[in-house]
C-alpha cells in the first residue's frame, strides 16, 4: 500500500479545518501570507481562483512531495464585493442590502503538488436567495451568532440558514468554504487514498 502524501491545508481558517477533518485525513494548517489585494477589473470568479492558487503556492514555499490545499471565496451583490463585515454595523449594512436579493460566492480551490508543480483547480458558484428581512430579524441574527469573520455577513452552518429562501449549487460545503466533493476528487487524481 502506497503511504498517504503530507497534506497541508494553506489556510488558518477553522472552518475550513472543520470541512477537511471531514475527509479523515491527517493535514497541517499553514498560513500562506498571501496579500489578498483587488486588482482592477478583476471579476469575483477570477479573484476567487487567483488568490485560491496563491495560498496553495504560499504555503507551499519550502515543502517538498506535499499536496497543499488553498482555497478563497469571493461574495458579490450585484457586481458588488462583500468582505468579512468586522463590524455589527458592517454586518447590518449588508445584511440590509442582501435582503430580497440573490448573493451570488465564488468558492476556488487549487491543490498544488509541491513535488511536480502541478495545480489542479476547481470553481465552485453557490447562488444564495435571501428572504425578505427587517431590520429586527436582521438586528437579532447578528446578536445571536455574531458572523463579523463571514463574508456575506451570516453562517449557514448556523442559524444563517433562516435568512434565505433558497441556496442554488452542487456542493453544499463550497458555500461554508472548501468544496469537500470537488476537493475529494482533485486529491484521488493527485493520487491520495481516499474512499
Amino acid at each position: 500500500m502506497t503511504p498517504q502524501r503530507r497534506l497541508v491545508l494553506g489556510s488558518t481558517s477553522r472552518y475550513r479545518a472543520e470541512l477537511l477533518r471531514r475527509l479523515g485525513l491527517h493535514f497541517e494548517q499553514r498560513a500562506p501570507g498571501t496579500i489578498e489585494a483587488e486588482l482592477a477589473g478583476e471579476a469575483p470568479a477570477e479573484r476567487a481562483m487567483r488568490l485560491a492558487t496563491a495560498k496553495a503556492v504560499d504555503a507551499g514555499t519550502g515543502l517538498t512531495n506535499t499536496l497543499v490545499i488553498g482555497s478563497d471565496q469571493v461574495a458579490e451583490l450585484d457586481g458588488l464585493l462583500l468582505e468579512k463585515p468586522g463590524t455589527q454595523a458592517r454586518a447590518q449594512e449588508q445584511l440590509s442590502a442582501c435582503s430580497g436579493h440573490t448573493v451570488c460566492f465564488h468558492t476556488a480551490l487549487c491543490v498544488f503538488d509541491t513535488a511536480s508543480g502541478q495545480h489542479r483547480t476547481h470553481l465552485d458558484l453557490t447562488r444564495v436567495h435571501f428572504r425578505y428581512l427587517t431590520q429586527e430579524e436582521i438586528c437579532r441574527y447578528i446578536a445571536h451568532e455574531q458572523p463579523l469573520d463571514c463574508a456575506g455577513s451570516f453562517k449557514c452552518e448556523g442559524l444563517g440558514i433562516s435568512l434565505f429562501e433558497r441556496i442554488e449549487n452542487s456542493d453544499p460545503t463550497a458555500l461554508i468554504g472548501l468544496p469537500l466533493i470537488a476537493l475529494a476528487r482533485l486529491l484521488r487524481e493527485a493520487g491520495l487514498n481516499l474512499p
